[in-house]
């Protein structure tokens, strides 16, 4: 039977079988090639931290508070590259042999729809999976309005970072800054085109972010560390009436954040950003269905590079050892990926 990798309680990972189902109209049985994780989401299940605001109402527009934390098992990974191996009832648009890719934990088998999208000779298998992150980091830029010319500040280096920063950099913005305490994070902005890589455990990242734009600070900053701290440098760094960008879904905060100091003094807009929250910003012109497809076709054709993100990778194998190091060893991994 094939194997899929779970979390069976907090911060605990392992393999189970599951079995393998007949398919139906309009299915292809997928044989996995290569997959990876989404971080930030699936540490909220991982750490068990998740939910803790209940439902929302769509209505209402309010959360009920009402969460019972995570419910265990929670399957693990985010998107996954395979080969069609098998055809169900009236399967038109695949053929057994082709390469697609699509939304789905780490697992030995899937079954998805003949829709998902296929992967093109010569795209190399990570542009697949940072398909998502991809929408939030082009979404995050859209919103910020980031435009050519624009000094812009980076922080919380993961995955959907280092793609704002290589959007930012065709957007035609300059200096760019990253900012996050981990080295590897800040020597993988740098490899992908940062113009600076600051420590915010080292220095006044605010300060430095001030003296690296001629005292000015940046028309933009960015952050998806979801970090009070964070926040409270972007309001030191940005400029003048300068536009702030709130992209990680963040715990409550308990302290650390002082609203009543630089943030009155330079009076930046806060924008809170989130790709697939529709209507988009920019409706009807935009939505999410069009992020996708923006984002598909600058990765597929390599005007942003995936491959640094997607580090380590290992292999299917090892993934009940390895995973659980996202948590315990961040200064080790970017985004995992696995080889099947």
């Amino acid at each position: 039977m094939p194997r899929e990798l779970i979390a069976p309680a907090q911060e605990q990972a392992t393999f189970q079988e599951y079995e393998s189902v007949a398919l139906e109209k309009g299915q292809v049985r997928v044989k996995s090639l290569f997959a990876a994780a989404k971080h930030g989401t699936e540490m909220s299940q991982f750490k068990g931290y998740a939910s803790p605001r209940g439902g929302f109402d769509r209505e209402l527009r309010v959360f009920d508070y009402k969460g019972e934390g995570v419910k265990y098992p929670v399957r693990l990974g985010n998107m996954g590259v395979g080969e069609v191996v098998e055809l169900g009832p009236g399967v038109t648009l695949l053929k057994e042999g082709d390469q697609v890719f699509n939304y789905g934990p780490f697992r030995e088998e899937h079954i998805w729809p003949e829709t998902v999208r296929t992967l093109p000779a010569g795209v190399p298998w990570q542009a697949a999976v940072c398909l998502d992150p991809a929408d939030f980091a082009l979404s995050a830029v859209r919103d910020g309005k980031v435009r050519i010319g624009d000094a812009v500040a980076v922080s919380g280096i993961g995955a959907i970072s280092l793609l704002v920063l290589q959007f930012c950099r065709l957007a035609g913005a300059y200096p760019i800054i990253a900012v996050d305490p981990l080295e590897n994070r800040r020597q993988a902005a740098l490899a992908l085109g940062a113009d600076l890589a600051l420590d915010p455990n080292q220095c006044d990242a605010g300060v430095e972010i001030k003296k690296a734009t001629g005292n000015r600070g940046t028309d933009v900053i960015i952050d998806y560390s979801g970090h009070p701290a964070a926040l409270q440098q972007a309001l030191r760094g940005i400029a003048y009436l300068g536009t702030v960008v709130c992209g990680a879904y963040p715990g409550a905060w308990l302290t650390g954040l002082d609203l009543g100091a630089e943030a009155h003094m330079n009076r930046p807009t806060i924008i809170f950003s989130r790709a697939n929250s529709d209507p988009n910003p920019d409706h009807p012109n935009w939505n999410n269905d069009r992020i996708y497809e923006v984002c598909w076709r600058l990765l597929s054709e390599g005007q942003v590079d995936c491959k640094p993100i997607v580090h380590p990778i290992v292999p299917f194998a090892d993934l009940a050892e390895e995973y659980p190091k996202i948590a315990s060893h961040p200064e080790e991994n970017i985004k995992l990926g696995a080889h099947f």
